[in-house]
């Protein structure tokens, strides 16, 4: 069984600790995002360990699509699979059912929909979800819900978290049945419930109290970072975080940039995972702490410095900003490879000084120094 166990608060911030069966997760944490079982940009899961990695997320759908689950099952599951002995998250497929599946029709069974590789006839509800998730045997499986657009009226939004919360406690149900089956590869997997309501805060604050009597091992808010303003997301987050339980983990969909994760742990949040540092990694926009660079501009042509002054991670202390920048203009891999490494391990690092900050009851002071720093590089180089 996991523990959660709060060591310091610092206002809302928390600084804990979360034992599960595949080790010890120091929170807040930022959860790197390897959606097919790899993080994109060549980076190997012994990369991920210099890079400071604590969790891995991969994806139910994407992996049940390919190479298909029960394969995974048959070679030991997900952490034999890629060669990862630290805590995996699957997320339930959900939000992929609904944003990438294309035509799709939602019952209460569950959902019927196409692949989005084939075209071939999948459904999914709750428990084939939670089937999907102990064959990957994976630390935390989440649940399987709907995640309705942030601007989708109030009537669809209701019935839908409604809908959600009863798959929930189906999910609950299949995975306490799998977890005592004799084959199961993890038989402690853990089961996160998943907060819902668009921007609506008396039906996120409704549902929040409804899923918090399940007594999971966790809670994430869903449905936020995915069209609303970062002000309605943080609006979101100071309503519905207190009546989630506080002595259980906290997560954050999908969240988000370094400014979006400092403004969360001040509301109480401590697990974030987000596509952000791999992504703009391949793309040559790095993170500093001065702000976010574009590699590509042309006045890091010839510049002999690493991305960052002082930073330890295995692009900053072997390669130049100016060598870095012609992989990327050559479309070497490695341009990729090292951008992405670096976000990573700045995004890692960010969640130790986080922790320690919060230890040392300095989190404000740290959160304006933080985000002050973030604004200081050169318009230039801002969104490019």
């Amino acid at each position: 069984m996991a523990e959660y166990k709060i060591l310091k608060k610092d206002g809302l911030a928390k600084r804990a600790e979360f034992s599960t069966v595949h080790g010890v997760i120091q929170t807040p944490v930022f959860m790197n995002v390897g959606t097919q079982a790899a993080i994109k940009g060549a980076v190997s899961t012994e990369d991920l360990k210099q890079v400071k990695a604590q969790v891995e997320l991969s994806n139910t759908y994407h992996l049940h699509v390919r190479p298909g689950d029960t394969l995974i099952y048959e070679l030991g599951g997900l952490h034999k699979f890629m060669v990862w002995d630290r805590p995996i998250l699957t997320d339930s497929g959900g939000f992929q059912v609904f944003s990438l599946a294309g035509l799709r029709k939602i019952k209460e069974e569950g959902v019927y929909f196409h692949s989005h590789t084939d075209g071939r006839k999948i459904f999914m509800g709750p428990e084939e979800s939670m089937q999907i998730q102990s064959n990957l045997a994976s630390t935390i499986a989440m649940a399987f819900d709907e995640c309705p657009s942030s601007t989708a009226d109030r009537a669809y939004v209701q019935d839908s978290v409604d809908r959600t919360a009863r798959w929930l406690e189906r999910c609950k149900d299949a995975l306490l049945r799998l977890n005592q089956m004799e084959r199961t590869i993890n038989p402690e997997q853990l089961l996160f419930g998943i907060n819902q309501g668009a921007v609506y805060e008396d039906i996120r604050i409704s549902h929040a109290k409804r899923i918090a009597e399940l007594d999971l091992d966790g809670y994430a808010l869903g449905g936020l970072a995915v069209g609303e303003s970062h002000e309605e997301m943080y609006r979101i987050l100071d309503v519905t975080v207190p009546h989630l339980p506080e002595g259980k983990p906290t997560y954050l969909m999908g969240v988000g940039t370094p400014a979006n994760i400092l403004e969360a742990v001040d509301r109480g949040v401590d697990f974030f995972d987000c596509v952000y540092p791999t992504r703009n990694g391949r793309h040559g926009h790095v993170y500093t702490n001065q702000g976010k660079l574009n590699l590509f501009n042309q006045k890091y042509e010839k510049d002999s410095r690493p991305i960052e002054e002082g930073c330890q991670c295995p692009a900053c202390r072997h390669y130049s900003r100016a060598y870095i920048r012609h992989l990327l203009k050559a479309k070497e891999m490695l341009g990729m490879r090292l951008g992405v490494l670096h976000n990573l391990y700045f995004y890692n690092t960010m969640m130790e000084e986080i922790r320690a900050a919060i230890e040392q009851g300095r989190y404000q002071n740290y959160k304006e120094e933080k985000l002050y720093g973030f604004k200081q590089v050169a318009k230039s180089d801002s969104e490019k």
